[in-house]
């Protein structure tokens, strides 16, 4: 019956749009964006998950290490106390988070695989640069990527495409080929019971989805964003932007639903980053008896911010409404965390568990919040350290040393050879693996770099970390920058005209990398100018002339 009326009360809406609101519509076009996607894939009530179990006791013998691979979305480097900052200067602790890091490794000089959400997920679930593959950009719809592009609050306008706009493909075919051998797949073969949760962002197509890349269950959604609850509902606080395109059209258009296993759509029972934690835990309790990798992908703290009124209250020594909304998101995914590793320990399962914690990619300029990345320069979608070097630890008791500090570079490709490790399976041999397995390093039996050379490419603006020189070249604005990262870990002299010899010899590498790289599988449909040292928020932080700057395309 709450279904029966749910439906007709969408269709009662529908009929309201089609009838009396087509110039709302007209002047509001997100709104026939959402109602589309709701017309293919209704959301429904909620319905109770559950989750496949395992055998009733251990199986004989020795067992391979279970694998939960916690990602976070945009955190910003200093979003962590672990290193002696945090949130609002240390307001919001991250015991939980931090822990994962006292307790094992922390890689100091963690890159992700990307600087933005969807090629940096498609690099962890292959081991591969996303751009091997096509995987250059984040999937958009034209609409969203057209409010970008002719995005107006700065001195410095962006580019826009509309030539390419005509052609684009539907957005939902868009993602990471089928062809792609997944960390999901490879320890399926090796006996892994395998769960992905929370936010996919790699293809909606049926050979694209979890289901198909090596995951036996799946609890998430497929698209790039989410709301943590429905529109104005009680118990919560928000915090909007209005300067920026991209939150108008995530509080216009985005929903709040999961779906389990590829079926339909429904709404959670509570706060989204509460409800993935919490399954999480149950999928745990589950399989305590068989070997299981999950990928808990939360989609904290990304847009658009949300946060449960009881972490907003608990922080009321920080007066800015924004940032409080903020921290307060911080503390439910430290709080969720938490539960997760609690779980491993109650169901006697933490000493034989490899915990993975990293970003996706570093915070955002465009939620106008100037320290989230300190000490480091830049932003999401950046190759500056703020935008690529993120947090990154890995636990495992008896195995990984506590306390361990290792400062060589090493990357989101990494995690698909060092899960296979763990788990003793074969990585594939028909294709070029980026990424090595770490646990030599860190276990002390291999010495020197995992990697001599580390590459990221976004349409013109591409990088390379050739041991401690760092180089960045942006075509667009035909600039070079050039930085010793032993010397000036956070980018503050640019040696690129004064070391001409160097950018020389560098850019021949980062050509022959480059070379090797397919190209993007759809294109870019805007380019967009992001100040280096300052967010995003005109009123409190404009443009100014002398801003350095990148173009970033999607």
């Amino acid at each position: 019956m709450r279904a029966l009326k749910w439906a007709a009360g969408v269709v009662a809406v529908l009929l309201v749009v089609a009838i009396g609101g087509g110039i709302y519509v007209k002047e509001n076009p997100i709104v026939l964006v959402k109602f589309i996607s709701q017309l293919r894939d209704p959301i429904g009530p909620n319905q109770p998950v559950v989750w496949q179990k395992g055998p009733d006791a251990p199986v004989a013998g020795k067992r391979p290490p279970n694998i939960v691979l916690i990602l976070a979305d945009d955190l910003g480097y200093n979003d962590l106390t672990f290193n002696g900052g945090g949130v609002a200067d240390g307001a919001v602790p991250t015991p939980n988070i931090n822990s994962i890091a006292e307790q094992g490794v922390d890689l100091r000089e963690g890159y992700a695989g990307n600087a933005t959400c969807a090629p940096s997920r498609a690099a962890i679930m292959t081991g591969r640069y996303a751009t091997r593959f096509g995987y250059e950009f984040t999937p958009a719809h034209p609409l969203f990527m057209k409010m970008v592009g002719e995005d107006a609050h700065g001195i410095r306008k962006p580019v826009y495409f509309p030539d390419k706009a005509e052609n684009y493909p539907d957005v939902a075919s868009l993602g990471m080929p089928a062809s792609e051998v997944t960390v999901g797949e490879v320890l399926q073969k090796q006996g892994y019971h395998t769960m992905m949760f929370g936010k996919w962002h790699l293809g909606e197509q049926p050979d694209m989805k979890p289901g198909a890349q090596g995951f036996d269950e799946s609890l998430g959604f497929l698209m790039g964003a989410q709301k943590y609850a429905p529109d104005g509902a009680p118990g919560y606080q928000e915090a909007k932007q209005p300067w920026d395109p991209i939150d108008k059209f995530l509080w216009a258009a985005l929903p709040y639903a999961v779906s389990k296993d590829g079926g339909p759509r429904f709404a959670p029972d509570k706060y989204m980053t509460d409800y993935l934690g919490d399954q999480a835990v149950e999928a745990i309790k589950a399989n305590k008896n068989r070997p299981f990798f999950i990928y808990l992908a939360f989609n904290a703290p990304h847009t658009p911010l949300q946060a449960k009124q009881e972490d907003y209250d608990a922080l009321p020594m920080i007066k800015d409404h924004e940032l409080r909304v903020y921290a307060a998101m911080i503390r439910a995914l430290d709080r969720n965390v938490g539960n997760v590793l609690a779980t491993l320990k109650a169901e006697g399962l933490d000493d034989n568990t490899l915990v993975i914690f990293t970003s996706d990619n570093g915070g955002a300029h465009y939620i106008g919040l100037p320290d989230i990345n300190k000490p480091y320069r830049g932003w999401k979608a950046t190759f500056f350290e703020g935008g690529i070097h993120v947090p990154y630890f890995m636990r495992w008791p008896g195995v990984l040393q506590v306390g361990t500090k290792f400062s060589s570079p090493v990357a989101h490709v990494d995690i698909f050879a060092t899960a296979a490790g763990a788990a003793g399976a074969a990585v594939p041999t028909d294709r070029k693996l980026d990424g090595v397995n770490l646990l030599p390093f860190l276990e002390g039996k291999e010495a020197g770099r995992p990697h001599q050379t580390l590459f990221w490419r976004s349409a013109g603006y591409r990088t390379l970390l050739e041991g401690d020189m760092k180089l960045q070249v942006d075509d667009r604005r035909k600039k070079t920058w050039l930085y010793d990262l032993k010397a000036d870990p956070t980018e503050q002299n640019n040696l690129a005209e004064a070391e001409p010899d160097k950018v020389k010899e560098l850019n021949a590498v980062l050509d022959g990398i480059n070379a090797e790289q397919a190209p993007p599988a759809w294109p870019a449909l805007a380019e967009s100018p992001i100040a280096i040292d300052h967010p995003a928020n005109p009123d409190r932080f404009p443009d100014k002339p002398d801003d350095e700057y990148i173009y970033w395309a999607n």
